[in-house]
């Protein structure tokens, strides 16, 4: 585990992928996330496969290194323990519509008025200036609003979703970071901030990074859509025996590429020399690479490319992998007891420090059953064991205990 965030206390108010993304980054750093949940509990909770009904697979991959902790907000005293939680915080995080925090009595303005210099971080569908502010908003939704499934449209242009959650995570990467920045900030100055980190907004921002292209120039000079990634011909390309990824990209990279390839009379064309006459000629010349793919080998190819370090890359499969060389020297995944699941293959954080990887921090614990950690974090707001027991009777709170 590293220590980078500890001391940190994060209320985790997220749910299904995006937020939970987000606050394990924190929790794989050191910081102390407590997970807040409804007695139903995170409904990705019940995402199958999985050997209980609240730890199936994917929420176990998304919510290492937390507590659990359940609570209803629908009641008053509900609503007192969590401002309590509060209270004692530097991290509120969640991924509701700001009318649902406010009904909940979550409005930044509200917990501020307990907790001055809380850290108030929130990513909903859609930014509150805009008309769509109260719109619900899943991954699915946010790729085809923000322009990504269009983006990755078949040969009929048809549109596809890309097949990961990319939006949630991508925008979870982006609340990370809000968190972080907000708890600099704060240490800086004292004060406590409000950030908001909108699905739609921060895909369109990322999207549109490199295929704004030509309408980044007033007036218009050339079309949306960065060319070189727009390039038909841009694909693993299929040899003798497979595909490959095939990458020249400096300058010479691609005189090298070419020069193997016995095509010296393009390996001295100013279409490759000139890096902005090869920018405009790019998808010809990534239909040349794969007329040569066809040639030889993957293997052959793998082994002329990496001796001129040119890059290149096998197509792995999912399963592919797992038996990934690289993957397995650098232990990316191993394998764990669960006392209640059982056996486990887990992705590690990708982070290395100092020569050292993250471990999960609450080891027998995975991630957290519903409410596992309810009555331990109770106790650590100083409620007596009576009055835990009358939250627990009157089903204000849930223990798993």
């Amino acid at each position: 585990m590293f220590d980078f965030l500890n001391g940190l206390k994060v209320v985790d108010l997220t749910t299904v992928v995006l937020g939970p993304y987000a606050t394990q980054f924190l929790g794989d750093l050191g910081a102390d996330v407590i997970k807040v949940e409804s007695p139903s509990g995170d409904v990705y909770r019940a995402a199958r496969p999985g050997r209980r009904d609240d730890l199936g697979v994917g929420f176990l991959n998304f919510n290492r290194n937390k507590r659990s902790i359940v609570l209803d907000l629908k009641q008053d005293r509900g609503r007192k323990v969590l401002h309590d939680l509060v209270g004692t915080a530097d991290v509120l995080v969640h991924n509701m519509r700001l009318s649902s925090a406010f009904a909940l009595g979550l409005s930044y303005q509200e917990v501020a008025s307990i907790n001055p210099s809380l850290v108030y971080c929130y990513s909903p569908g859609f930014g509150n200036r805009g008309p769509d502010r109260d719109a619900p908003a899943y991954d699915d939704t946010i790729q085809a609003r923000s322009g990504l499934a269009a983006l990755n449209s078949d040969k009929d242009g048809a549109p596809q979703f890309v097949r990961t959650i990319a939006c949630d995570k991508l925008v979870g990467l982006h609340l990370a970071l809000a968190v972080v920045s907000g708890v600099v900030q704060r240490e800086r100055t004292g004060r406590g901030v409000c950030i908001e980190a909108p699905m739609l907004e921060t895909m369109v921002s990322f999207l549109l990074t490199e295929h704004l292209a030509g309408h980044t120039l007033i007036p218009p000079e050339g079309k949306l859509g960065y060319d070189r990634v727009m390039s038909p011909n841009r694909k693993p390309y299929r040899t003798k025996d497979g595909y490959l990824a095939i990458l020249p990209y400096s300058t010479k990279h691609w005189i090298r590429f070419f020069e193997l390839s016995d095509r010296a009379d393009l390996a001295g064309d100013p279409k490759v020399t000139d890096p902005v006459q090869r920018s405009q000629h790019i998808n010809q010349l990534y239909e040349v690479v794969a007329e040569l793919a066809l040639t030889r080998t993957s293997a052959q190819w793998r082994a002329l490319l990496s001796a001129q370090d040119i890059p290149c890359s096998p197509v792995n499969s999912l399963e592919d992998l797992l038996s990934d060389p690289h993957l397995q020297a650098v232990k990316m995944f191993h394998e764990v007891e669960h006392p209640t699941v059982g056996s486990l293959k887990v992705v590690r954080s990708p982070f290395e420090v100092d020569s050292e990887f993250s471990h999960s921090r609450h080891p027998d614990a995975i991630a957290p059953g519903l409410g596992q950690h309810t009555c331990e974090v109770l106790g650590e707001l100083n409620y007596s064991d009576v009055e835990i027991q009358t939250l627990l009777a009157d089903g204000v709170v849930v223990s798993q205990d």
